[in-house]
């Protein structure tokens, strides 16, 4: 792991891995490493440190982290009639239901947020055969839409532009500002989609 300097408080810790950056964001929380821990694709932005040393300590007893304690279980119901469920199974040779039955049959784990505000980045440690994002995005998603990407899942919390490919749709409010913790989905959490 690498470790850059960003302004006086903060540093990037450079992980390479997601699950590492989740991993270790679950470690510099704990310890209270700093005031806000980031964690994202393969960085992990660790953001008003009193003491670097403490942090380049943590990061020595971190070490490889990538035990993680078990996240809280969120369960999404789907409604599988995306606009792209047909192409997808075609790119992976079987039928739409065996695309339904591998995206419900694994376990997903928010690793980071972006994009948008409550949108997470899921991923399975299951085999997973990678989805190409669309040649041309849409400039519309609605709300809801459960979509692939490489081999990330993700819900559309907002309706917004994008190109992941659309499997199906969630009534599930992924952010509401209202909430005590407005993102449904945060790093940690284990998901289950649910067909219905």
């Amino acid at each position: 792991m690498r470790l850059r300097r960003v302004g006086p408080t903060a540093v990037l810790v450079e992980t390479g891995d997601p699950w590492r950056s989740l991993a270790l964001a679950e470690v510099a929380r704990a310890e209270g490493w700093a005031v806000e821990v980031v964690p994202a694709a393969t960085t992990v932005l660790l953001d008003g440190i009193a003491a670097l040393d403490r942090v380049e300590r943590g990061l020595e007893r971190a070490g490889s982290a990538t035990a993680r304690p078990p996240g809280r279980l969120v369960e999404v119901p789907v409604d599988y009639d995306g606009a792209d469920l047909e192409e997808i199974a075609a790119a992976w040779s079987v039928s739409a239901a065996d695309v339904v039955a591998r995206h419900t049959e694994v376990e997903w784990v928010a690793l980071f947020t972006g994009f948008a505000p409550g949108f997470a980045y899921l991923a399975t440690t299951a085999a997973w055969p990678a989805v190409p994002r669309r040649q041309t995005p849409r400039t519309k998603v609605p709300a809801g839409a459960v979509g692939l990407a490489d081999r990330w899942s993700g819900i559309y919390p907002t309706p917004s532009p994008g190109g992941w490919q659309l499997l199906g749709r969630t009534d599930l409010v992924l952010w509401d500002a209202d909430r005590a913790e407005p993102a449904l989905l945060t790093p940690g959490t284990r998901v289950r989609f649910v067909a219905r």
